[in-house]
Parts: structure tokens; C-alpha cells; sequence
């Protein structure tokens, strides 16, 4: 794929045989949005806005990157915002790029359903609406992101199989948007292990100092728990702090693939698999789907789903996003 300066641009869509069709038509729309789309900027300057839930996580630090050097490849301009995961401080922000007047706006919700009023605003004003990482409520365009049953799924049977397929194991919760999704995917590979029980669900936060005292408790108070599933790489860096300074044998899993996770599971820590989300394909894909919208397409998808990847102590070693 090349941007209009002649250099490729990485877009990269992790893709299996299912969903084949659906991901393909997604990709033919991004190549060709993104090779015309720097020449079109030159008549009148983009401007994109992304609102992302919080920018304290490695995360969605690296999907600001990836935005970035898409943005500058054609020539257009980028407001970023952080909502802290205050869903009216995200709905200000989005208002106050409306006044900036914004093409398109990216939106990576902190509550799926809290940011509908901001969604509405974008689009009474004409402007493409693409929700990234997490859906958001109302008339968005296109939503890209994760398929997150497939993460919690993956991550939990990792889990029965690493405990040989018996014991008590727990849910280290977190913010309610994706992890509703990866819980069920959880809960449905855990169900495949008939001597595995599941005995505890706790909130974490996806914060790794609020899941070091969650799991600390947890482990005091279930002296049998031997696996852990936490729904983001975060929380479990701090259920693995716990997991450590109480020198329990309880094996760890999650989900996204951070650096400093991928790096404990490459070390023989309790952290034996994440389950790997790609932040910069979604982003990438998330602005091609806008841009075909903006340039007239009306075959764009209303959803695209990125796949995941399981990182092991076999595969750390090369894994990064």
C-alpha cells in the first residue's frame, strides 16, 4: 500500500479463513482510499479527531503512533483528546473538536452507551463517525476493532490447559466495555474443563495497582485459587506482582500482548499466555474505513472484525505490535 509520497504504509489486517470475505472487501477499501487520499488532502486539509478512552496504557499509546504516521503520510491534520475514562469529559472533548470542525471523528469509548450524545453531535453535523477498540451507541459509521470472545476464549483455554484441565480459577474484571465480551469467550473455554471451577470474579480496573490489592486479597482469602484470567495485560502485571510476593503456584493469562507482559511470559514467570490484540491495525483499518467514506464509497462495512493472536513462552521471543 503506498501513500501519496510514494512510501508504504503499513496497514496489516491478522486474518483466518473465517470472516475471509468480510475482511478482504476491508482491506480492497483501505488500499484504495489510502493511495488516493494524500493527493485529495492537498485540495483541503483533513482534520481528524480521536478520542481515546485514557492514554495511560502502553495500549492505546501505541495506537496514537500508528494514527500519527498515518495522518502525516497524507498530509492530514490529527487532534488527539484523553478522556480518563470520564465519559463527560470525552463527550466535552468531542464537542470541542466539532468546533474545530473535524472530518472525522475516531472514537475508542469509555462507556459504550455514555458517549451516544457525541455520537449524535458528529453526525448532525456530517461528520464520519468510526468507533475504534470498543463500539459505540448511536449511528456510527463503521466499528473496527478486536475480536474480543476469540481473545477471552483463547486466553482461558490457554489457562485450563496450563492447570492440566482441573482446579479453582478467577476473573480479574475490569472497566464495563470490551471485557463483557471476553468474559463470555472466558467462561465458554472454561466450561470445556469439567474439573475446573470457576470461583471468583473481581474488578480490577485494568489498573495494575488497583488488581495488586484485589488479587492480593483474592489469594489470602481462596487458598486453593490456582489460575487467574485478567481481561487486559495491566491489571495482570499487578495480579502477577501478587501473584510473586505471595509465592503462590497460581498461573496467570490475559489479553492484549503489552511489551512488559509478552517480556514475563518469555521469562518462565506464574504469566504464561496474553492473548494479542493488534492497537495499530485497528487504528490503521479504522481510518482507511473513514476515508472511503468521506471520498464517496457506499460499500464500506459496518463492522470489522481484527483478529487476535496467542503469545506463548514459545512465540514471545518475536511477538511485538
Amino acid at each position: 500500500m503506498l501513500s501519496g509520497n510514494g512510501q508504504a504504509l503499513p496497514v496489516v489486517v491478522h486474518r483466518e479463513e473465517t470472516g475471509m470475505k468480510k475482511t478482504l472487501t476491508a482491506l480492497s477499501i483501505a488500499v484504495a482510499t489510502l493511495a488516493a487520499s494524500s493527493a485529495l488532502a492537498q485540495d483541503a486539509k483533513l482534520k481528524i479527531g480521536m478520542t481515546f478512552q485514557e492514554m495511560n496504557n502502553p495500549y492505546f499509546v501505541s495506537m496514537k503512533e500508528a494514527l500519527d504516521e498515518a495522518a502525516k503520510a497524507i498530509g492530514a491534520e490529527v487532534i488527539v483528546t484523553d478522556a480518563a475514562h470520564d465519559v463527560a469529559k470525552q463527550i466535552s472533548d468531542v464537542e470541542d473538536m466539532l468546533q474545530q470542525k473535524i472530518d472525522i471523528l475516531l472514537i475508542n469509548p469509555t462507556d459504550s452507551a455514555g458517549v451516544e450524545a457525541a455520537v449524535q453531535a458528529a453526525k448532525a453535523q456530517d461528520v464520519i463517525v468510526v468507533a475504534v477498540d470498543a463500539n459505540a451507541n448511536g449511528p456510527v459509521d463503521t466499528f473496527v476493532g478486536s475480536k474480543n470472545k476469540d481473545a477471552g476464549y483463547q486466553s482461558c483455554q490457554a489457562l485450563g490447559k496450563a492447570l492440566n484441565g482441573e482446579g479453582e480459577v478467577a476473573i480479574l474484571d475490569g472497566i464495563p466495555v470490551v471485557p463483557i465480551l471476553q468474559r463470555e469467550g472466558c467462561k465458554e473455554a472454561l466450561a470445556e474443563f469439567k474439573d475446573i471451577k470457576l470461583v471468583d470474579t473481581q474488578n480490577g480496573r485494568q489498573d495494575r495497582s488497583v488488581a495488586l490489592g484485589v488479587v492480593e486479597n483474592m489469594l489470602q482469602s481462596r487458598p486453593n485459587l490456582k489460575g487467574i484470567f485478567s481481561v487486559n495485560d495491566g491489571g495482570a502485571m499487578g495480579a502477577l506482582a501478587a501473584i510473586q510476593g505471595a509465592g503462590r503456584d497460581v498461573k496467570l493469562t490475559s489479553v492484549d500482548g503489552a511489551p512488559e507482559a509478552v517480556q514475563a511470559i518469555a521469562e518462565g514467570t506464574p504469566f504464561v499466555q496474553t492473548t494479542a490484540q493488534f492497537p495499530r491495525d485497528q487504528v490503521r483499518v479504522g481510518l482507511a474505513m473513514a476515508l472511503a467514506q468521506k471520498w464517496g464509497a457506499r460499500v464500506v462495512p459496518k463492522e470489522v472484525p481484527i483478529d487476535v493472536r496467542p503469545v506463548t513462552k514459545e512465540n514471545a521471543a518475536g511477538f511485538s505490535w
